[in-house]
């Protein structure tokens, strides 16, 4: 592909030749067990090795110190137990022609007293940092010697383990870039004041660092190129704060980021979502490779092919990350290598793997697989099959079922009623920043219809159209209807999915009801505000998008304060009845139960949805398990072998918001490990 040959050029960092100009940056995943790269963070990241990458980091802000808590379920670097992990971690990597190296770190104040160890965070200077909220110590000069110590230490066993080399996290307001930053460093002793002072500590454990794992091993700095907040260090502070440690000799590399995560406004923007453009910040990095002349490389919202090209090509960076991309899609590098780009199922920056991860594990939006390869393959093993597989429903769930079932061998019908796929999905794409959800059932169309699915279109299913093709298994994947809610007077309320389909006209004066708390009813509000309606957001929890993840909401929050929404926490939707020509929205405190009213033209209510079943359970009396799944097995990826009904002529089952209102994630790991044993 001579589009993107500059991706598969080799490239040389001192004595190691990585194999193509592919990377992933350091991230923290939430699979390591008891602080440990155990079994599961192996396989995710032997995945991307035998997927072609060149380059593999791992260990996201890795502890180096018992006082820097592994906060998201980081790597424990601050141990001698870690290199037999190292150890095998890099002998897995290695064997499918992947470099790897992990990234160490001190978190600083970026941490809380109040678990793990129970040790207070350090810091520079003795201020609070809003997001974690904690109040860190003052570091004294027996702290700084602890940490240099702990930094060389851990240094030593990522070369110990067999790794290819070790990052020093110099970024996203860890503690050596709190010690650089005006905003978080006021010493007035060496370490404070001048610029030369405040990088004497990031200097002095590079130095310890160096001299744990000798000159010749590959050691490299992760910074940021541009703090991006008020009073903190500029592009140009920045860039000569890079240009310094580089002309220390000591640095192999520099991983240039962008952004310092100090608020959750700074945290949205450290993870890029949808609604930036792609490759936002890839100027810093092109502006640091033109100021030193040690290897440049970059990360940040780049998941498309050829603006990673162009990254390389045009001389910006020397290796580009596509971190998130490769959770979409492991096998980037080779896809591209055999000359099969269109397969690549690309990222589309739902960051729902960085929002998941706030909550335990980092899970891909539409990649199930993700994080589960001990278990459920990246690439779907071609098989003979041979049943035939009706399934109803286009939406993602039912696409998915479509691509797996058919790439299994089974003969495969697919029923959609509308005139495209997508189904929810086309809604939720409709809602301003959002549309390029829309990506995730365009790439599972292509490759059901590649393998073989039979999709008819505008082809709404019956029992007797099931049953007329004779199947021998049928998976109900219709979806879900909308669901307003219970409250009196519902039927004076519209749905969510009326407004986004435009089925109903918005009015002048809007209050929108979410007892869901999810992207829907932000979505829709952002919606209506752009359109004209003066809108009222009201919902029974603390804060609005209580289900929205950590790098969403404030995009959320960003356009709906933008937009003059109003929000109105801790009520909830009692009652609507007409007065005149208008509505009457009665709402009552969910502590104090005292009611309020609000008059006005139009309410919007959002309450998740309703299994659309009406097919499934005409279908049921028809089927050998009669619907019935084996929990244990669905779970254990074993075949389905009910036979409840010895009279039935079909297996039967149902997927997706077609079970329950779930989200997208959950509707296509429904249908994957489903089919997988069909």
């Amino acid at each position: 592909m001579a589009e993107y040959d500059a991706l598969l050029e080799p490239f040389k960092l001192k004595h190691l030749t990585i194999r193509n100009r592919i990377m992933s940056t350091a991230h923290a995943t939430g699979y390591p067990a008891d602080g440990m790269p155990a079994e599961r963070y192996q396989a995710y990241q032997e995945a991307k090795a035998e997927g072609g990458i060149g380059l593999t980091m791992f260990g996201g802000s890795s502890a180096v110190s018992p006082d820097c808590r592994a906060a998201f379920g980081q790597i424990n670097a601050a141990t001698d137990a870690v290199v037999p992990h190292f150890e095998r971690l890099s002998e897995r990597v290695h064997r499918h022609g992947a470099a790897i190296m992990c990234q160490i770190s001190h978190m600083g104040r970026r941490s809380r007293w109040d678990a793990a160890n129970w040790l207070p965070p350090v810091a520079p200077s003795a201020l609070r940092e809003p997001e974690h909220r904690s109040f860190p110590k003052e570091m004294e000069p027996w702290d700084f010697a602890r940490i240099r110590r702990d930094f060389a230490a851990a240094a030593r066993r990522c070369k110990e383990g067999g790794l290819d080399g070790a990052e020093l996290s110099y970024s996203g307001s860890h503690l050596i870039p709190q010690f650089l930053s005006p905003l978080t460093n006021t010493r007035t002793d060496d370490y404070g004041g001048s610029l030369e002072n405040r990088m004497r500590f990031g200097i002095e454990v590079l130095e310890a660092a160096r001299e744990a794992v000798g000159a010749e091993y590959v050691l490299g700095l992760r910074i940021s190129g541009d703090e991006l907040l008020e009073g903190g260090l500029s592009a140009e502070e920045t860039l000569e704060v890079i240009r310094r440690f580089a002309a220390t000799g000591m640095v192999d590399f520099v991983n240039v980021m962008h952004g310092s995560t100090v608020d959750y406004r700074s945290i949205a923007i450290l993870q890029p979502n949808m609604s930036f453009p792609p490759a936002p910040f890839l100027y810093l990095a092109s502006a640091v490779k033109q100021a030193i002349d040690i290897p440049v490389f970059h990360a940040g919202r780049i998941t498309d092919l050829a603006t990673a090209a162009r990254a390389v090509e045009e001389g910006h960076v020397d290796l580009v990350a596509m971190t998130r991309a490769h959770l979409a899609d492991p096998q980037i590098a080779r896809k591209l290598a055999e000359g099969q780009p269109d397969d690549i199922r690309q990222c589309v920056g739902a960051n729902y793997c960085v929002d998941h991860l706030f909550v335990g594990e980092a899970l891909c939006i539409q990649n199930p697989a993700t994080g589960r390869e001990a278990t459920l393959p990246q690439e779907v093993p071609a098989a003979a099959g041979g049943k035939k597989v009706v399934i109803v429903g286009g939406g993602p769930a039912g696409l998915e079922a479509a691509r797996v079932a058919a790439r299994r061998g089974h003969r495969v019908v697919l029923f959609e009623a509308e005139a495209q796929t997508g189904g929810q999905v086309n809604l939720a794409a409709r809602a301003g920043w959002r549309e390029a959800l829309s990506g995730v059932t365009r790439w599972l169309d292509t490759q059901a219809r590649k393998e073989g699915a039979d999709i008819r279109m505008g082809t709404r299913a019956t029992a007797e159209a099931v049953l007329g093709e004779q199947p021998e298994a049928v998976i109900v994947a219709t979806g879900g209807r909308p669901n307003k809610g219970a409250f009196e007077g519902v039927a004076h309320a519209v749905s969510t999915w009326d407004i986004l389909a435009g089925t109903v006209e918005p009015g002048d004066s809007v209050l929108l009801f979410d007892d869901q708390g999810d992207h829907q009813a932000m979505s829709v509000a952002e919606l209506l505000a752009g359109r004209g309606s003066k809108v009222e957001l009201v919902h029974p929890e603390r804060f609005a998008g209580v289900e929205v993840g950590l790098t969403n909401w404030p995009i959320h929050l960003r356009e709906l304060y933008g937009k003059g929404v109003v929000m109105t926490p801790d009520m909830r939707l009692t009652s609507v009845y007409l007065e005149g020509n208008r509505l009457v929205a009665v709402l009552r405190n969910e502590y104090t139960l005292e009611e309020e009213e609000r008059v006005v033209d139009q309410v919007v209510a959002e309450h998740g949805t309703l299994p659309e079943d009406e097919l499934y359970f005409a279908l049921v009396p028809h089927s050998r398990n009669l619907g019935e799944v084996d929990l244990d097995a669905l779970i254990a990826l074993k075949p389905q072998v009910v036979e409840t009904n010895p009279a039935g002529r079909f297996q039967l089952f149902r997927v997706g918001d077609a079970v329950a209102s779930r989200n997208l994630h959950a509707s296509i790991y429904d249908s994957l490990r489903l089919c997988l044993a069909l």
